[in-house]
């Protein structure tokens, strides 16, 4: 326990919940100048969770190993405190505290002390009270620990770091609706040319600083507008017209766009420069469709690709497939419920040709088509595949990461979810590894994004989604 007086009024004393550690092993490092404690009980619950393969028990065995390097830096006694500087390479430059004796704080009666919450709690008690004028924070990713120390009068917080939005209303939606008035303010010296059948734009004016490339530009009315940015530099950016898949003679797979965003989705998907797409979207707006008929078109007719490669989280994540008879590919049928009622429509518009044909298309389509499990992806490398992430809203941002770098050369990765539909426990929309891609690959000339709006599934699902 510190021995010394409280730094300053300002700097806090942060205690950590086991969760924390083993949600993030670098929280450590993420409180800036403030200090951070660690009770007797959080080191205790990271042994009892260290064993296994999970990515819980993964995290408890780092954090460990971390704490390990922070005190086996400190030659002083670490009743003092350990400095974070050097360990953390100027991340934090406050303290970590490790408790060195033994706490009783009376709690009261209805809290049995042999819980571990409980103990922390005793500790945080403990510290308040001894550093009267420091705030002493409990941080705790476990909502009833964090009611609980409100309701004995201690402060306790979230664990934020991880959250890439804290409002994902703010997540980028890939366009945006110009105003009336955009080319009266941004018309002035544009330039506008003709290539290859698509009309180029080069503007300058206010909104031009804002605009992301491969961001989608649109404009209803007379003469309406639906474009994309292609390039930005400085106080100009380079606007090119989509091609409109809502027009039959572009279909792609016999599925033409039905509203806007789908037009904009294929326009990325059908589009060989862009190596990763991420479409969002509830249920029924089309995102699986759109991308099997797009990976069909480009592996079948076009031989843009090899072949498609589908996988998706079988919740409980990472939770082995062994239990289910059959190789690799018939163990994940039953999580591939929504490629088969995909397929089913798109050998629909595959033409006429009878039962027979029907069949036969059928059966070209699905020799390929593979299916693969998340848990047998470490390590591999696809070469010139359409690599089809499905669900990958359950997906944290690390697996986010493992999947996308098996993207060899040729490759085209497409991650499907909605973020309102997490089944993971430990994850939530603005911590979920998709808003985490979202975000980070936004103004990469060789990503883009849209969240489809509008379901067109059927009216049942429609009014469903509205007032269910």
């Amino acid at each position: 326990m510190t021995k010394r007086a409280p730094r300053s009024r300002n700097t806090k004393l942060f205690v950590l919940d086991t969760n924390v550690l083993m949600h993030d092993p670098t929280s450590l490092f993420r409180f800036e100048e403030h200090d951070v404690f660690v009770p007797i009980m959080t080191l205790e619950e990271l042994d009892n969770n260290k064993k296994g393969m999970s990515e819980v028990a993964r995290n408890a065995r780092q954090a460990s190993r971390m704490m390990d390097d922070i005190v086996s830096s400190c030659p002083a006694d670490i009743a003092d405190g350990i400095e974070l500087k050097a360990p953390s390479r100027d991340l934090a430059t406050g303290k970590l505290f490790l408790q060195t004796e033994a706490i009783n704080m009376a709690l009261p009666a209805a809290l049995p002390t042999a819980k571990g919450d409980n103990q922390i709690l005793a500790v945080v008690m403990h510290l308040a009270e001894r550093f009267p004028k420091r705030p002493v924070i409990l941080v705790s990713k476990d909502i009833n620990m964090r009611i609980k120390a409100r309701a004995l009068g201690l402060d306790a917080q979230d664990y934020f770091n991880d959250k890439v939005l804290e409002d994902t209303d703010l997540l980028y939606t890939g366009w945006r609706e110009l105003p009336p008035d955009f080319w009266d303010t941004h018309g002035k010296g544009m330039e506008s040319w003709k290539e290859e059948g698509r009309t180029y734009y080069r503007i300058k004016g206010p909104l031009v600083t804002s605009m992301l490339v491969n961001e989608f530009v649109f404009q209803d009315g007379e003469s309406p507008l639906q474009a994309w940015v292609k390039g930005r530099d400085g106080r100009s950016a380079l606007i090119e017209t989509l091609v409109d898949y809502a027009h039959n003679k572009n279909n792609v797979w016999g599925i033409t766009a039905r509203n806007r965003e789908q037009n904009f989705a294929l326009n990325l998907l059908m589009n060989p420069e862009i190596d990763f797409v991420t479409l969002l979207g509830q249920a029924g707006t089309g995102k699986t469709l759109l991308t099997l008929a797009a990976a069909l078109t480009q592996v079948l007719e076009a031989k843009r690709y090899s072949e498609i490669i589908m996988t998706r989280v079988t919740v409980p994540v990472g939770e082995d497939i062994g239990f289910l008879p059959g190789t690799e590919e018939e163990k994940m049928a039953p999580w591939m419920g929504a490629l088969e009622d995909n397929l089913d429509v798109l050998n629909g518009t595959a033409g006429e040709g009878g039962d027979w044909g029907r069949a036969a298309t059928r059966d070209l389509i699905r020799s390929r088509i593979k299916i693969k499990s998340l848990n047998f992806m470490r390590g591999r490398t696809f070469i010139n595949k359409f690599l089809i992430i499905d669900e990958a809203q359950n997906l944290t941002p690390k697996q986010m990461k493992t999947l996308i770098t098996r993207a060899g050369p040729g490759t085209k990765v497409v991650c499907l979810g909605n973020i309102a539909q997490i089944d993971t426990p430990y994850l939530t929309e603005g911590s979920s590894g998709l808003t985490f891609v979202v975000d980070r690959f936004k103004d990469w000339p060789h990503s883009g994004h849209i969240t489809l709006q509008r379901g067109e599934r059927s009216r049942l699902a429609d009014h469903a989604a509205e007032v269910l």
